[in-house]
């Protein structure tokens, strides 16, 4: 555990882990340069293939391209895939595989002692080799293949085929061991994918197939007339489509028209109900001439009124209103006044009769309304019979009109089909031409190259970049490293993770230089400050010191506390078994408390415990362990030394970078 905050701090890293990171470097530059002198040597041949667009490249069929109303591609896809996965095939591999084993058998065998010693150990490697694979095929760990299979799976490891995206041109490349093996190999590769691709793309049979459909087709046009004109002559016109249209036009005016004379019948029907009825409300005979004259009643009554109002006033002379033959005689004028109230003015004396003209005329109008609703119920049946004729044309036309229908889809397809068909044979023959004599859209604009320089491994440029690959390979390893170490080599965390303070970092004696003895004496004057001295005059200190393991330190550090408490006039007692007294301090030694079980009996007076840790042999999880085992034990562990920390840079290494720095 360090933690990084400068360029020393890194310098520190890798003083620590400078054996590693050495033999790492060292390593790794060992392999390099052993792997540019010792790997197998390979070659790359190159070929370039040109995709002319074409029915063969064509990503939709024949039948697609025709009747492009029926299905469209839902996209485009690129025909080079097709090319290159056919490139690729198992196929084609085992043929150029097969014609490689033949080659190799034909070739004449190495001879002399130099190509002996040269092939001595690639034979023995493929003879143990094939010991294990033998070995791993009987106990059934992996399937026995044969060679020509195995040889197969190599050739398709190291061929590849691509293309630039929008290109036309296929890019081949094969790599082997001999340039002159890959150039081979890739040649009949190309030749094995050309007469492959003939013979699986060759339309052998597609020209008479097109000629059979095209006579077929012909006489199925034939046959589809033939039974259309049939229908049409049953129905009596020329054609199904105008009959039914003619039908439904009759039809609809038809209809229209007796729409209108229904709806005339209905309103004749109602205008000869209104005259009859105006009719009986009139009279046929009507009074032509009146002599008219005064109501002698009336003349008479008022002649009586007047004569009573006359003898009122005469008795008014001898009485008062209210006498009784004064109220009598109101009476009496008041009864008259209502009977002559009640009859009329005047009274008819003559009167001359006549036929009344407005009946008369009424009685005309209906008699006409009568003639006209008769016939228009007569042209009412005359209607109805010709819908009926109508409407049975036109069950006939459609009972006639599925068949005529289905006909003359039938006719419709079979004309599209004939077309297509003679265009597709046209096309066909032509290909048959095309695949006799072996007339490709793939042309070969580069063949197979013959390459002398190895593409692998590129030694010198591998034997330039061993040094920087080596460095780089160490510093990843310097920082693995760092990430793996558990181990405590300064205390600058451990208060922050485990909660307990870090009291003071003794550093290693062991080292001469003046300076380091200057920083181990502040070192233990920062514990004393720690100490807490003002309680010894009164009840005294108790300082018990323990370590998880024997070699930490614990008596190192006991001893040296104790001659710097004696140098401040304080009282050191170094042992166990009995409290501190008042003035007095006292150092407990309990080391190794997982051995030593009476360490916790020592610590269990203490005033403070603390645990001594010994830098780079101490890691983090014993730490741990130490400090749950002591709070297990006691609740609490009060202060952490760290002992024997050493600054692993060395001086010269100080020295150098102080210069360097005085300079810049």
């Amino acid at each position: 555990m360090i933690t990084i905050r400068s360029l020393r701090d890194v310098l520190r890293l890798f003083f620590i882990f400078r054996r590693e990171v050495q033999i790492t470097v060292v390593a790794t530059f060992a392999i390099i340069v052993l792997g540019a002198f010792l790997l197998p040597n390979r070659y790359e041949s190159t070929a370039l293939l040109l995709v002319k667009p074409g029915r063969d490249t064509s990503t939709v069929p024949i039948e697609l391209a025709d009747r492009q109303s029926i299905a469209v591609p839902s996209a485009l896809r690129d025909p080079l895939l097709d090319e290159e996965r056919m490139l690729t095939g198992r196929p084609i591999i085992r043929r150029v595989a097969q014609r490689y084993m033949e080659k190799l058998a034909e070739a004449p065998k190495p001879s002399g002692v130099f190509a002996a010693i040269k092939n001595a150990p690639g034979a023995a490697f493929r003879a143990i080799i094939d010991v294990i694979r033998s070995g791993l095929e009987m106990v059934g760990l992996v399937e026995a293949r044969s060679p020509e299979e195995r040889l197969a799976e190599d050739l398709e490891k190291n061929f590849r085929a691509s293309h630039e995206p929008g290109s036309s041109v296929m890019e081949l490349t094969f790599t082997w061991n001999d340039p002159e093996v890959a150039q081979a190999v890739l040649k009949n590769w190309v030749d094995e994918y050309g007469n492959e691709r003939a013979r699986t793309l060759g339309r052998v049979n597609l020209y008479a197939f097109y000629e059979q459909e095209v006579k077929d087709t012909q006489a199925n046009i034939l046959s589809h007339k033939h039974d259309i004109q049939t229908l049409l002559d049953q129905l009596g016109t020329v054609s199904i489509h105008q009959r039914m249209a003619d039908i439904a036009q009759g039809l609809n005016d038809l209809r229209t028209e007796r729409n209108n004379t229904a709806r005339s019948i209905a309103s004749t029907k109602a205008g000869m109900d209104k005259i009859q009825e105006q009719m009986n409300k009139q009279t046929r005979l009507i009074s032509s001439g009146k002599e008219l004259a005064l109501n002698p009643s009336r003349q008479d009554l008022q002649n009586r009124i007047n004569s009573k109002e006359v003898e009122r006033q005469e008795l008014l002379r001898s009485f008062k209103e209210s006498a009784p033959p004064v109220q009598a005689l109101d009476n009496e004028i008041k009864n008259l006044k209502a009977l002559w109230s009640s009859q009329a003015t005047t009274v008819q004396r003559t009167e001359n009769i006549a036929p009344n003209p407005l009946f008369t005329r009424l009685q005309n109008i209906l008699n006409d309304q009568q003639a006209s609703y008769t016939r228009l119920l007569v042209q009412r049946e005359q209607l109805d019979a010709q819908l009926a004729q109508l409407e049975k044309d036109r069950t006939q036309a459609l009972d006639l009109e599925p068949r005529f229908s289905r006909l003359q889809s039938e006719l419709n397809a079979e004309e599209k089909n004939f077309i297509l068909y003679t265009d597709s044979l046209e096309k066909a023959r032509i290909d048959r031409e095309l695949d006799n004599k072996r007339i490709s859209n793939i042309a070969i604009i580069e063949h197979a190259t013959l390459n002398p320089s190895r593409v692998f491994p590129k030694s010198l440029l591998m034997l330039l970049l061993a040094i920087p690959l080596s460095l780089g390979v160490g510093l990843l390893a310097l920082y693995l490293f760092y990430l793996l170490d558990q181990r405590i080599h300064d205390g600058d965390r451990i208060e922050a993770q485990f909660g307990v303070p870090l009291w003071t970092s003794l550093q290693d004696t062991t080292v001469a230089q003046p300076h380091r003895n200057s920083a181990f004496i502040a070192s233990l004057y920062r514990l004393y400050s720690v100490l807490p001295l003002k309680q010894v005059p009164d009840k005294g200190l108790s300082i018990g010191l323990t370590s998880a393991h024997s070699g930490e330190g614990v008596s190192f550090v006991v001893e040296h506390l104790r001659a710097l408490l004696e140098e401040h006039g304080h009282s050191v007692r170094v042992e166990a078994g009995r409290a501190a007294q008042p003035g007095e301090i006292q150092l407990i030694a309990a080391s190794d408390f997982y051995a030593n079980q009476q360490a916790f009996v020592h610590l269990r007076d203490a005033d403070l415990i603390v645990l001594v840790v010994r830098a780079e042999s101490s890691t983090l999880p014993m730490l741990q362990n130490a400090l749950t085992t002591l709070t297990t034990a006691f609740k609490r562990v009060d202060g952490i030394i760290l002992n024997r920390r050493r600054f692993e840079i060395p001086e010269s290494v100080l020295a150098w970078i102080g210069r360097f720095r005085r300079h810049h």
